[in-house]
């Protein structure tokens, strides 16, 4: 049985782990925004920085990526991905069921955000959102090339998102 993982942000560029094959996919009923307080990774706790998160929102949608895991890596990938993913317990983890571009329904490991966390930063207007990616600077570099990596791969896959393309465009003017 395939171990599939949803990527709808930095695991777009850099899953960490084998894959065997992709799928654009769509979930249901979550949308993706920068909804969490990055301490680690693109952020530091004196200068929080902000990464994408799933906030569960009934009717909607996120466009992303299905990764199947290559076979015999399943374990492996699991310890990375919760080492990587569940570093400050603001995500959870959950199986969820995702529809690839052919139709067909999986189910994915998907990392959501817990709105109950202290790093949970939901409806952040889009300006305050620009001026935080634009200055942040954490553990694996400058906030503002997680903001550029994950638009550049969601556009070269077909798929817009209008809330990180204006980002894109504001985060780019303030930097210059």
């Amino acid at each position: 049985m395939t171990m599939w993982v949803f990527g709808y942000g930095s695991l777009l560029w850099n899953p960490g782990f084998e894959v065997a094959h992709s799928s654009v996919a769509t979930l249901g009923d979550y949308a993706r925004s920068f909804c969490m307080r990055s301490i680690h990774h693109r952020g530091t706790e004196a200068d929080p920085g902000l990464v994408l998160a799933l906030d569960e929102v009934a009717g909607a949608c996120c466009q992303g990526l299905a990764l199947a895991v290559a076979p015999g890596h399943e374990a492996r990938t699991l310890d990375y991905l919760r080492e990587r993913e569940l570093i400050s317990s603001a995500y959870l983890e959950k199986d969820l069921p995702v529809t690839l571009q052919d139709g067909q329904s999986v189910t994915a490991v998907t990392y959501v955000i817990d709105p109950h966390h202290v790093q949970y930063c939901g409806g952040l207007p889009l300006e305050e959102q620009a001026h935080i990616i634009a200055r942040a600077v954490g553990g694996r570099g400058p906030n503002t090339e997680y903001l550029f990596n994950t638009t550049d791969h969601l556009a070269a896959m077909g798929l817009r998102d209008p809330d990180l393309d204006w980002l894109a465009t504001r985060v780019r003017t303030l930097v210059a």
